[in-house]
């Protein structure tokens, strides 16, 4: 694993033990921090495509679920404990449906979310594709994106929960997922990396695609 762990002080790659209980007492200054294994471990910042991907698909989805009355979205920095007595993560993007919102508490979302999302950057190959896998089909995620933007990698996978309680990879179909946490979602994988306007692309997935194509020629005139 490339995580690189680092005390308050110290901005070296070294290994800083703590409790889950000094973990809640770090200072929230932004950066996105997990307790694992207990220990703190500070992620690097990240680069501009993931950030890009992170805030497209975060309103999309706010967007289309918000309007549906569908769930809640969220996004890092906002801690998921999945257990009580587990690993505290940080997940790029956690979509819960609302029969489960109350699992969402004043400090943390506490249980599995209906979806997460993993943006890869280069040290979180092994988080992402391989721990973070195993913890959220252990923790019962029905589903889970892995979007990969680094150059010459672009790749969109893309994991449901089957009835054996281990994840069963889902091909696109033309280009186009369709997902089963959220229902009545789906987008066409080219997004992810051509980024339209968030708020027209939603309203195609409502089903409201004329309209937003109007909407859509008017902003161009208009620009």
């Amino acid at each position: 694993m490339t995580e690189q762990i680092l005390s308050m002080e110290d901005t070296n790659d070294t290994s800083h033990k703590m409790t889950y209980e000094d973990y809640l007492r770090l200072p929230e200054d932004g950066r996105l921090v997990e307790w694992v294994n207990e220990e703190a471990i500070y992620h690097l910042p990240v680069k501009p495509i993931h950030q890009e991907i992170v805030i497209f698909l975060t309103t999309l989805l706010a967007t289309f679920s918000n309007f549906f009355g569908r769930g809640k979205v969220l996004s890092a920095p906002v801690e998921l404990r999945c257990h009580p007595n587990g690993n505290s993560r940080e997940p790029d993007i956690m979509f819960i449906r609302s029969e489960n919102l109350e699992h969402i508490s004043e400090n943390r979302m506490e249980g599995a979310p209906d979806l997460i999302i993993e943006v890869v950057s280069n040290e979180s190959v092994a988080r992402d594709y391989d721990d973070k896998f195993i913890e959220y089909q252990e923790c019962g995620v029905s589903e889970y994106w892995i979007i990969d933007p680094r150059p010459r990698r672009k790749r969109a996978l893309f994991y449901q929960l089957g009835d054996d309680g281990e994840y069963i990879p889902v091909t696109p179909v033309g280009g186009i997922y369709t997902s089963r946490a959220v229902p009545g979602f789906w987008f066409k994988v080219a997004w992810l990396w051509e980024q339209p306007d968030p708020l027209l692309t939603a309203l195609e997935i409502a089903g409201f695609g004329e309209q937003a194509e109007i909407l859509r020629q008017k902003k161009q005139s208009s620009g």
